[in-house]
């Protein structure tokens, strides 16, 4: 099916293709999907509808540009002919600091709680991990609303606080919610916003209020943010998903996948390409004199700014990316591993998922010497497989790894193997990550490893920050071996140091480790030794020696 494309939604397209200003290949990328969809699905866009909220902008007391138009009528009326649900009703936009991300929260707001929407009482809740990000939508639409001229006329159609808003023909409510809500069951919300998502370090939050939608027709959600210094969390997810729809050909499953960002954190030297990042500057001039003021600034002082990169240009750089170590140091691990029978060891565990990689470290110490037998389990279930790159194929052929057929890799086996290498050396603990331990915790506990019996401890990012610089100098000093392992060198050469915390973290120098690439680049095996490395205290420091059956330990 061809539809014909709105004219302000074609309006951006024509921004894009013909470069009227600099889009990022983002831009080109999306602009290119969205022409394919509209002319290869069966989808339509409702004019009626669109029109409407179109009209409501002028409740607004600034001019809305071209890209929000663009971006909000995929998202609010943009349909499948087959059922009439939202062709695109996950939107994730990240936008540079400035360009009116909460402009477009409000915006939305107000059209889906309008009489224009079809369905009754489509509540909006908008979250955020603190109150002025959760509210100030909320806020901006009440001051619009109390502006002279305008104030009699909405309370026709709304009632409102300054907390909430409420439709009265819809009955929907606009509220912002935050994160120490203490119960949130029994919400019936039509679209869940997410401000700032960039903030957000796991999916606590987010899952609660989602998990919410499809009590009511036409469920959305949306994902606004800046980029921002906290790694490996949603924001990165959202980015990874983003550009697998644009770049690798997957299926949107409903996302809009909106990214404003430089092409190349080069690019920021020359002023013409910040609108990659920030549609918006050329409309706003005093935005944009902002913009080259703290420019000049993060310059000449780039620890004074150091967010310019990364929430001014959704590009972040310098030591957020910084590898573990260099190649040289990881690929001069490879040293033959002595007979370690009856040796002391620690063993960590590490996995995200049972169903996907779980990787167990024995962990050895003489002097400053490290010595590692890393193995690792594969479930054949695993949605990452087909994107590894690596060759964990022949890794299994060879024995570094087992592949388990099964819908996950039970912690019983990873039980037995500890059990079983447990006859050969002798394990002092077994570490592991703290948000890990209850799906392994009964069966360690099957095999004498407890909290209670005081031979298994539960890592933390803090314990991980205070021993960086540890196995920084054990890499320096190449005082690593861990035989011809190449699953532990790749899994070590996919990790990578982020600054630990927020802006603290980087303050202080202080790091834990991250992966460089969120599906692909799997470093459970790394983990897992750094989980042991932080236990290695509790080696006992000797060599086993054998004379007959009898073992005299030489200290």
């Amino acid at each position: 099916m061809s539809c014909k494309i709105h004219p302000a939604i074609q309006e951006y397209i024509d921004i894009v293709e013909q470069q009227i200003h600099p889009c990022c290949k983002d831009q080109i990328a999306l602009v290119k999907h969205i022409k394919d969809c509209f002319a290869m699905e069966e989808i339509y866009i409702d004019t009626e509808r669109a029109d409407k909220y179109l009209g409501l902008q002028k409740y607004f007391p600034y001019k809305f540009f071209p890209w929000e138009n663009f971006v909000t009528l995929l998202h609010l009326c943009t349909f499948w002919e087959k059922d009439n649900l939202p062709r695109w009703p996950d939107l994730f936009l990240m936008a540079g600091r400035g360009a009116g991300k909460d402009g477009v929260i409000a915006y939305e707001a107000m059209c889906l709680a309008s009489p224009y929407n079809p369905v009754t009482e489509y509540d909006v809740d908008i979250c955020g991990n603190g109150e002025e990000q959760a509210m100030r939508p909320v806020e901006d639409l009440v001051g619009f609303f109390e502006l002279p001229g305008q104030t009699k006329k909405l309370k026709r159609h709304y009632h409102w606080t300054k907390q909430t808003i409420k439709s009265k023909k819809n009955r929907a409510k606009i509220r912002g919610r935050t994160s120490n809500h203490k119960t949130k069951d029994g919400l019936r919300s039509g679209i869940v916003m997410f401000n700032e998502v960039h903030q957000y370090e796991n999916y606590d939050n987010i899952n609660v209020y989602t998990t919410g939608l499809g009590k009511k027709a036409e469920p959305r959600s949306g994902y606004y943010t800046t980029n921002g210094d906290v790694r490996e969390g949603p924001l990165d997810d959202l980015i990874a998903q983003a550009e697998g729809i644009l770049y690798s050909g997957n299926d949107d499953l409903g996302m809009l996948p909106v990214l404003f960002r430089l092409d190349d954190e080069k690019e920021v030297d020359c002023e013409e390409n910040w609108t990659k990042a920030n549609p918006s500057l050329p409309y706003l001039p005093h935005l944009l004199a902002e913009t080259r003021k703290e420019y000049h600034t993060w310059k000449a002082h780039p620890e004074r700014l150091p967010a310019f990169m990364s929430k001014r240009m959704n590009r972040p750089s310098g030591v957020k990316d910084a590898a573990v170590t260099s190649w040289e140091n990881i690929a001069a691990t490879n040293k033959m591993l002595p007979d370690l029978t009856g040796w002391s060891c620690v063993v960590g565990i590490d996995y995200a998922m049972i169903s996907d990689w779980v990787s167990v470290t024995l962990h050895f110490k003489r002097d400053e010497m490290r010595y590692d037998i890393n193995h690792s389990w594969i479930c054949s279930k695993s949605k990452d497989l087909q994107r590894i790159k690596a060759p964990w194929k022949s890794w299994v052929d060879k024995g570094y790894c087992t592949y388990v057929d099964d819908v996950e890799i039970s912690p019983e086996i990873v039980a037995q193997y500890i059990q079983e290498v447990g006859k050969q050396y002798q394990i002092e603990k077994v570490a592991l990550d703290s948000y890990r331990y209850a799906l392994v915790a009964e069966s360690l506990k099957k095999i004498g490893f407890s909290a209670e019996d005081k031979n298994l401890r539960l890592i933390t990012r803090s314990d991980i920050m205070k021993y960086v610089p540890v196995i920084d100098s054990c890499f320096v000093n190449q005082y690593y071996a861990w035989g011809d392992n190449p699953v532990l060198r790749w899994a070590c050469n996919n990790a990578k140091l982020i600054p630990y915390g927020k802006q603290k973290g980087r303050d202080q120098g202080s790091f834990v480790y991250g992966k460089q690439e969120a599906k692909s680049r799997k470093t459970d095996p790394w983990l897992s030794l750094v989980a042991a490395q932080i236990c290695e205290d509790e080696i006992v420091n000797y060599i086993p020696v054998k004379e007959g059956a009898k073992v005299i330990l030489t200290i």
